[in-house]
């Protein structure tokens, strides 16, 4: 995300569809095949509670990072808020933090028995880098990541259980075994690079390959992985977005959704079709900054980092049609 963002926030510091209740209804806006728009959660923006990434449980409610507030939440069913872990500052407060100089908690995911993994960045070598919380427990760092690193997107291969990790301000994409350990740098080059604050930041794995946003350069890579689980040669698959961040898959293909953050909107990509904004501010988006796909129910965090409005998690379904 932009540096003037996450600096502003400094400064200031459908239930239909899935169990989770509206707790409050936006105007339908929505284009297909998206319809029934529905804000769930509202996070305290003020206390720094801006919603960075979501990870969808079987039940359909959500875990969340939440970027300056240092924090792993899950949003119940009922829309409730209620913070799983909250990440100790490091001794310098966190301005030495590169990009923001806000120590942050970012990309989230989780496994199958329940234990989330998230990303902390502070400028630190004795908490940057990946981090595991198991239901109950504190959380615990399972792979350390240069303090140079601002940590972004994570993902992880259900195939062989590796994490990817996005560095922003490096420009490449981190790989860590599925236990932990030593991280090692997968995917580097100028396209994952930034061009003057963020370059590569989200990140999903599908079909075959590792799948990167650069919100610098607007773009979407594809990053084969190779028979020895290397990186292959990039491929750019969508380009002239503007400030993209997170995205996800539909299930239809290589189609995705992908979230724009300073226009708030959330973008569908359907290969050979023209790009279609399919939610904007009316549905409720402010500052989108991730997305997830559960079968039919699409989830769209808002950060609110310029518009100092409402900071929130927003669901709505995903139609059979493009």
């Amino acid at each position: 995300m932009p540096k003037h963002l996450l600096f502003h926030l400094a400064a200031t510091t459908a239930g239909a569809v899935i169990g989770l209740t509206a707790v409050s209804s936006t105007a339908e806006a929505a284009a297909p095949p998206l319809s029934h728009p529905r804000i769930v959660a509202h996070f305290d923006r003020p206390a720094g509670q801006v919603a960075e990434s979501v990870s969808v449980r079987p039940d359909g409610s959500a875990d969340v990072g939440l970027i300056l507030s240092r924090q792993v939440a899950h949003v119940a069913l009922d829309g409730r808020v209620e913070v799983l872990a909250t990440m100790p500052l490091p001794a310098d407060g966190g301005v030495n933090t590169p990009g923001p100089g806000s120590a942050s908690v970012t990309g989230i995911e989780r496994t199958g028995d329940g234990t989330l993994y998230f990303l902390y960045s502070a400028g630190d070598e004795h908490l940057t880098g990946l981090w595991k919380l198991r239901p109950g427990d504190k959380p615990e760092r399972v792979a350390a990541l240069p303090a140079s690193s601002f940590l972004n997107g994570l993902a992880r291969d259900d195939r062989t259980g590796n994490f990817y990790l996005t560095d922003s301000t490096q420009g490449g994409v981190w790989q860590v075994g599925p236990h932990g350990g030593t991280a090692k740098l997968w995917a580097a080059g100028e396209d994952l690079a930034p061009t003057h604050f963020f370059g590569a930041n989200g990140v999903k794995v599908h079909n075959g390959a590792v799948w990167v946003s650069n919100i610098d350069r607007g773009t979407i890579l594809r990053i084969p992985l190779t028979d020895k689980g290397t990186a292959g040669p990039h491929q750019v698959m969508a380009s002239g977005l503007d400030s993209v961040d997170d995205f996800a898959f539909t299930g239809r293909g290589d189609q995705l959704l992908a979230a724009l953050n300073i226009p708030s909107e959330l973008l569908l990509i359907t290969p050979g079709k023209p790009d279609r904004t399919v939610l904007d501010e009316s549905d409720g988006l402010e500052n989108t900054t991730s997305v997830a796909v559960d079968g039919d129910t699409v989830y769209v965090a808002s950060g609110a980092l310029t518009t100092g409005g409402d900071a929130n998690l927003l669901t709505a379904h995903l139609g059979h049609h493009d």
